[in-house]
């Protein structure tokens, strides 16, 4: 039977947001055709709103669930939950079955969840089993961020830091505090990393340039992590930690949202830097309601929130709480890409030794995902490899334009990585 606390948080669900779910196989991340997807209110499993299958892609369609009001998550003084969470039950022939608990949805985005599901009869383990969402940080309580100078010392224990800044392929969390021996470390990519943090401190339903500024901040602050190899230099073997009190909320297993996840994915070569510092700067903040930080100079998210309703860009934000010397750069290297991006966009017409290994790249996908035609890989962008293109973008959640942009080029680039080493290990 339903608590009366869940019975309220339903009857509050007045408005609508979108929710898609995709399984993939833990043993290698192949979608999952077929699979049975049963929804639910979490905290009430008898209460089933929606069961649907995976397509080819192992993708729900995107489905219209009941959300708390959209000006939850735009009131600072609003203290109601802004998001309903559901639980999704996944049932696979051939699979174990597998549950998440508490994904996020808002009014007015899209949230996307990602489930594994692991092979019966296999020694594979799977790395999630049955997921618990914590609440998102802007609601729950958690530990506030212990301050610390925001340019770190480098060489002061002979230790060596990189010689550039490198955008990683992946980072090592640490999934606890510091001293925490018993917390496990999860390989992430940088990427999913980002997207997963952001979705947990940030509300999706922010204005663009609010979301970018937070963005950056993320990004910076974890790259000044990797550039000083901060906790490898003290005998840890991981990147970064899960606590709030050390480094930002990343979530087992968590949804992002589809807001973030563009911007990100717009952004992710990028940093924030001051004049003559090599290092990306360690970019602190506090939610700005229930922990104050703006006297230390550092961004408060609630703020950030109130200047992009006001038209500030994402810089002008930065600048705002860290100073005017603060500065947008790129990462002088991306780790894990077989292809640099050529530096404009690829559409009909075009035609070469970039073309070619994008077609090349399509192909391997579609082994993976059937959806997917094969093309002929000739060097030429004709109808055919922008109707391929249209069908990768629609698959991984990108605007169906046909165009190979900066966002497309990235996306097949590290979809290509991940079905190469599947090949590799069948």
């Amino acid at each position: 039977m339903a608590s009366y606390g869940n019975i309220r948080a339903q009857q509050e669900n007045i408005d609508e947001g979108k929710l898609q779910v995709t399984v993939l196989s833990a043993d290698g991340n192949r979608p999952v055709e077929n699979a049975l997807v049963r929804i639910s209110f979490t905290g009430d499993p008898g209460s089933i709103v929606e069961e649907i299958r995976t397509d080819s892609s192992g993708q729900t369609p995107v489905l219209d669930v009941k959300t708390p009001p959209l000006e939850y998550s735009l009131d600072v003084n609003q203290e109601a939950q802004p998001y309903a969470e559901y639980t999704m039950q996944v049932l696979a022939e051939g699979y174990e079955q597998e549950e998440v608990a508490g994904t996020q949805v808002l009014s007015s985005v899209l949230a996307e969840q990602s489930i594994q599901v692991t092979p019966l009869e296999t020694n594979v383990t799977s790395p999630f089993g049955r997921i618990v969402i914590p609440p998102h940080t802007l609601f729950g309580v958690y530990p506030p961020k212990i301050e610390e100078a925001e340019i770190k010392p480098v060489n002061e224990t002979g230790e060596i830091v990189l010689s550039r800044v490198v955008i990683p392929e992946l980072v090592v969390v640490h999934d606890g505090p510091v001293g925490d021996n018993s917390a496990q470390n999860y390989y992430v990519r940088y990427r999913d990393y980002i997207k997963n943090v952001a979705s947990s401190e940030i509300y999706a339903t922010r204005p663009d340039d609010t979301i970018r500024a937070n963005v950056l901040a993320i990004m910076s602050f974890t790259l000044n992590r990797v550039y000083t190899e901060w906790y490898r230099n003290k005998g840890y073997d991981f990147t970064i930690t899960s606590s709030t009190a050390y480094d930002h909320k990343w979530m087992r297993g968590r949804n992002i949202f589809d807001s973030i996840s563009r911007i990100v994915d717009e952004l992710f070569e990028n940093y924030l830097s001051r004049p003559n510092v090599k290092q990306p700067i360690l970019t602190q903040y506090c939610d700005g309601r229930q922990v104050e930080c703006q006297s230390r100079g550092w961004m408060t998210q609630w703020g950030s929130k109130e200047l992009g309703d006001q038209g500030y860009s994402a810089i002008e934000i930065l600048r705002y709480f860290y100073g005017n010397n603060m500065y947008i750069n790129v990462a002088e290297e991306i780790s894990g890409i077989p292809s640099s991006w050529p530096g404009y966009d690829l559409s009909v017409g075009a035609s070469g030794s970039k073309v070619r290994q994008m077609q090349e790249q399509l192909n391997k996908i579609a082994e993976a995902y059937p959806a997917l035609p094969t093309i002929a890989v000739d060097g030429v962008y004709g109808p055919a490899t922008k109707a391929a293109v249209q069908k990768f973008q629609s698959i991984f959640g990108l605007p169906q334009t046909g165009i190979t942009d900066y966002s497309t080029w990235f996306k097949i680039q590290e979809i290509y990585v991940a079905v190469s080493r599947i090949a590799e290990l069948v």
